[in-house]
C-alpha cells in the first residue's frame, strides 16, 4: 500500500475514491483463462486473427502494491524489484522528498510518493501530479504511457473484512487499444475500455476528493509539456 501528503492543493492526504462498477466478462470471469497465481498472463481470445497481446497482471503482496503497481504500468515484472525500491528509499534525501515524512524503515513496502517518483526516473520517465481542478480531457492520451492512482482500500485480517482504509496505489494503461485497470488486488485486468471510458472512469475516481492521479509520461514529454492538449 502507498502513502501521500504535501505538494499542491493540499496534496494526497486522507484519500478516499468512488467505486468503479464495470461491466463483468460471464465467462468464467476472466475470460482468458486465469490463474490463481501470484501474477497472470491474460490473454484474450478474439474470431479472427491476429490474436489480442497478452496483458501482465502483478498480484498484491504484503504492502508493496507501489512495485505492482509500477510493473503494471511498464508491463514488465522485471522493470521494478523489491529490492530496488528500497534501495531507492534508503537513498532519498530530505531535500528530494515531495512528502515531509520517510517511511518503510524495514523494507516491508508501503512506498510513498516519493520513491514512485525517484524509480520512474531512473528508467527516464516522470511522474505528473495531476491538478484535479482541470478536466482530464485536457490530458493527451497518445503521449502517456500510463496512469498510477492513490486510492483508499479496504483492510482484511485473513477472510475477515476490518473497518478500515489504508492508501493504496493501482496501475491503469493501454493495452491492444483497450485500457485496463490492473490494480494488483483485483484476480485479473479489468477492462476499461476505450479513451472516452477512460476518461469517464479517471473523472469517476477524482470525484472522491481524497483520491489523487500520477501520469507516466516519459521525460522528453513532460519536459516539452506534450501531455497536456492545451500547451499553446
Amino acid at each position: 500500500m502507498g502513502s501521500t501528503s504535501g505538494r499542491g492543493g493540499g496534496g494526497l492526504r486522507g484519500l478516499r475514491c468512488m467505486p468503479w462498477k464495470v461491466s463483468r466478462r460471464k465467462q468464467g470471469g476472466c475470460g482468458g483463462g486465469v490463474t490463481d497465481r501470484e501474477v497472470d498472463t491474460v490473454s484474450h481470445h478474439s474470431l479472427t486473427p491476429p490474436p489480442a497481446p497478452s496483458i501482465y497482471h502483478e498480484k498484491q503482496r504484503r504492502e508493496l502494491c507501489a512495485l505492482h503497481a509500477l510493473n503494471n504500468v511498464f508491463q514488465d515484472g522485471g522493470a521494478f524489484s523489491k529490492d530496488t525500491l528500497q534501495d531507492i528509499f534508503q537513498r532519498l534525501s530530505p531535500s528530494t522528498l515531495v512528502t515531509p515524512h520517510k517511511k518503510n524503515v524495514l523494507g516491508n513496502g508501503n512506498y510513498d510518493v516519493n520513491v514512485i517518483m525517484a524509480a520512474l526516473q531512473t528508467r527516464g520517465f516522470e511522474a505528473v501530479w495531476w491538478d484535479k481542478r482541470r478536466d482530464v480531457c485536457s490530458i493527451a492520451l497518445e503521449n502517456v504511457t500510463g496512469f498510477i492512482l492513490n486510492v483508499p482500500s479496504n483492510l482484511h485480517w485473513g477472510p475477515l473484512r476490518l473497518p478500515l482504509k489504508r492508501q493504496h496505489w493501482i496501475g491503469v494503461r493501454e493495452v491492444g487499444g483497450v485500457y485496463y485497470n490492473l490494480d494488483s488486488k483485483l484476480r485479473c485486468p479489468d477492462p476499461i475500455g476505450s479513451p472516452e471510458e477512460l476518461r469517464k472512469f479517471l473523472r469517476h475516481q477524482l470525484r472522491g476528493k481524497n483520491c489523487e492521479l500520477l501520469l507516466v509520461v516519459p521525460e522528453e514529454v513532460e519536459a516539452r509539456q506534450t501531455w497536456r492538449t492545451d500547451t499553446s
